[in-house]
């Protein structure tokens, strides 16, 4: 799930004009959805990180992004969690880049994620999922707390398959987890979750199974055009293969 925007931008602590030190590639590739003068769509695979974290530091898409397009003022308008993949929007200008970013702040970004979990038939669709989001510092996971909700997502079932299920979700909010929580919440947690329902001890190396997690599409008025704008991501998740379709 994106991670809250606005915060410092990850540029001031490295130059990729000089040369860093190689993490260990994450092997799958970044596609370019969308591009002009001031705007950069791309597909994020599963398991990149969308800014530098930790021992990451090349191996983030801004990283890539900036040595292998040469655009060094190229910057992310928000982020998604390194185990979800699909669409991240990157401003190309510092001028504007506030501007994309204030878009995803107030919620005028509307965004459809695609998961595929396991399927309750006693479950009515589609439904408002509702709830209070609490994560804190020095925790790597999330939790649902009494109190005012602060998270509010729309899930729609779209196809069964046995005992799993192909699932459409359109987040109000953009809380740290949330779709992946609030799945969990209704004991559906999403295929590949390696957080909830429990931590699994999986190396950061081990690819063989992603998240099926997938922000399919986004669409806003530009802050500048003020043209709608829609893009939609060409992935496909694992679990849920397309000849089915």
């Amino acid at each position: 799930m994106p991670n809250a925007p606005g915060r410092r931008d990850p540029r001031p602590f490295f130059d990729t004009s000089r040369d860093l030190p190689r993490d260990h590639r994450v092997p799958f590739e970044v596609t370019v959805v969308h591009r002009d003068e001031d705007l950069l769509v791309v597909d994020k695979p599963h398991f990149l990180n969308t800014t530098p974290r930790g021992s990451h530091v090349t191996e983030s898409l801004v990283v890539r992004l900036r040595q292998e397009l040469d655009l060094p003022d190229l910057s992310p308008a928000h982020r998604l969690d390194r185990v979800t993949a699909g669409l991240v929007l990157c401003t190309l200008r510092p001028e504007i880049r506030g501007r994309y970013q204030t878009l995803f702040a107030d919620r005028r970004v509307r965004k459809t994620y695609e998961a595929v979990a396991g399927h309750r038939p006693e479950l009515t669709w589609p439904r408002t999922v509702r709830s209070r989001i609490l994560k804190e510092a020095g925790t790597p996971v999330a939790r649902e707390v009494p109190g005012e909700p602060n998270a509010e997502t729309v899930i729609e079932l779209v196809e069964v398959r046995g005992q799993l299920a192909r699932y459409l979700l359109y987040p109000h909010t953009g809380r740290t987890h949330q779709l992946r929580i609030q799945m969990n919440s209704l004991g559906l947690p999403i295929l590949g979750d390696n957080f909830y329902p429990r931590i699994l001890d999986t190396a950061m190396d081990d690819y063989r199974n992603p998240l099926q997690l997938l922000a399919r599409s986004m669409s806003f008025v530009d802050p500048i055009s003020a043209a709608e704008r829609t893009f939609h991501s060409a992935r496909r998740l694992a679990a849920w293969p397309s000849d089915q379709e």
